[in-house]
């Protein structure tokens, strides 16, 4: 119930938002697809150490995917996909960087950014 009910949020939030209004379109269209390449790296990498909330991931992933569908006009499709890849490893590399890294403090630095980074977009998921 909680997945429809943001989905149907997003869906009143897409269809408030004036036509000529390109860059707020645009905004929502680059935040969730960035999200949703951010979230799918995290739950990935969750599944591979055997992270126990990769279930909770990827609900939240799922969800991530519906509001991005839902803002997402037909001829933004192949930009949201590149900056969901985009995204997607650079979340990796932060993760690779504060798992495997010798550098204490640099392995320090890469946990808290990619933290810094999933709660900015679990943070846009409406409850």
């Amino acid at each position: 119930m909680s997945r429809l009910k943001t989905i149907i949020q997003a869906t009143g939030l897409a269809l408030m938002l004036p036509s000529a209004s390109w860059a707020v379109s645009t905004d929502l269209v680059g935040q969730f697809a960035t999200c949703t390449g951010r979230l799918s790296a995290q739950m990935e990498f969750q599944w591979l150490l055997g992270d126990d909330t990769a279930e909770r991931t990827e609900a939240e992933r799922a969800t991530m995917i519906a509001l991005l569908e839902t803002v997402t006009p037909p001829d933004r499709r192949r930009d949201a996909l590149a900056r969901r890849i985009e995204a997607k490893h650079a979340q990796t590399r932060l993760l690779t960087r504060a798992t495997f890294n010798d550098n204490a403090a640099d392995a320090d630095w890469a946990a808290d950014r990619a933290a810094l980074e999933i709660g900015s977009c679990r943070a846009l998921i409406l409850s």
